[in-house]
């Protein structure tokens, strides 16, 4: 029975670690899940709260209503007694004593409604900026994860020596390879052409001082120094 039990604990501690392992392949994907998650129940709050405060508005406005009605029962009350009718006096009071019940019931409704706004207003302002800061720290989160796997890549890229920048330093290689080739060629064409023209040929007599010569400098100070002897 020992031995099972360990077995069961090794189990449950391999699932664990794979359990880990996934959560942490997907921290980033669950952190942002979390942040629309936290999002929505915001979006809730914020709802929650709109009702809260339409309650509030709406147990205000009773209160004022009530207290106009106390007001207005009392002046009857001493209208009432100014002419003698304490008996509808009476009936009167009994009414503002409901009023004033149903008053304080208003009033207490109200103060419980405006307590609630004001707590569920700073619950929504800090989680608002708690969001904020979540939304600013998970693009830090995917730029830096992003860098990451740049820098990742050119480290695999240098190692090796099949690896990609060395390919593409063979490919740039053999591309100016190619191009040097085509130059060759093109002025190996041209110096065949212009041996095959008359130019060549009127190049290698002038060099064997055959045919017309171009006159220099020192030619035409000999000539006028023959004339003048």
């Amino acid at each position: 029975m020992g031995i099972l039990n360990k077995i069961l604990t090794a189990f449950r501690g391999g699932a664990t670690e794979v359990g880990q392992g996934i959560v942490d392949a997907n921290s980033t994907r669950i952190f942002e899940q979390e942040i629309r998650d936290a999002e929505k129940h915001l979006t809730k709050a914020k709802r929650d709260l709109t009702e809260v405060m339409a309650k509030e508005m709406q147990a205000s406005r009773e209160v004022d209503r009530l207290k106009r009605a106390v007001a207005e029962h009392e002046g009857y009350v001493a209208q009432a007694l100014e002419k003698g009718n304490e008996a509808l006096a009476l009936e009167v009071a009994e009414k503002i004593s409901e009023l004033d019940q149903e008053l304080s019931d208003q009033q207490s409704a109200n103060e419980s409604f405006s307590a609630h706004a004001t707590r569920l207003k700073e619950l929504v302002r800090k989680t608002e900026r708690q969001v904020t800061d979540y939304q600013r720290q998970l693009t830090m989160v995917k730029t830096t994860e992003s860098v990451q796997k740049a820098t990742a890549t050119i480290t695999d890229s240098f190692a090796g020596s099949n690896s990609k920048l060395l390919n593409a330093k063979d490919s740039l290689e053999r591309i100016k390879a190619r191009q040097q080739s085509f130059d060759d060629r093109l002025k190996a064409s041209e110096s065949l052409a212009e041996e095959n023209s008359d130019k060549a040929l009127h190049d290698k007599l002038a060099e064997a001082g055959i045919g017309e010569q171009k006159s220099n400098a020192n030619a035409v100070l000999d000539r006028i120094k023959a004339r003048k002897g």
